[in-house]
């Protein structure tokens, strides 16, 4: 498990973007729930812990494609694949995530950037 922030540095309505390749995003709702997710749109390159959260789900701040935060299932275009969840957990007042083994859904320019990365 990965260790994000202790509980209180994460206020309810806020998002913490997490520096693992790719980005995850730590949503932590009004309501209390806290979710993990890619941080990278599907459709482009863009942060969806810059995004707007509402509910369940967070709207991309570039082209206003909506994912669901439960299932990372998207909700309006122009992206058109999920994006990858991840298992939050909070032990001792501090927010720890595991990481989907399951391949991310990246956005053309940033799976080239990636595997560039990697070859360099």
């Amino acid at each position: 498990m990965l260790e994000v922030c202790p509980l209180a540095d994460l206020p309810g309505g806020e998002a913490v973007r997490v520096g693992t390749t790719p980005p995850v995003a730590v949503f932590h709702t009004e309501d209390g729930q806290l979710f993990a997710i890619d941080d990278t749109c599907t459709h482009q390159d863009a942060s969806l812990a810059d995004g707007w959260l509402e509910g369940c789900a967070v709207e991309c701040p570039l082209h206003a494609s909506t994912f669901d935060l439960r299932t990372g299932a998207v909700d309006a275009p122009p992206a058109k694949l999920p994006v990858r969840t991840h298992t939050v957990v909070v032990d001792n007042g501090v927010i720890y995530i595991e990481l989907s083994t399951a391949t991310p859904n990246l956005p053309p320019d940033v799976r080239g950037r990636l595997a560039a990365e990697r070859h360099s």
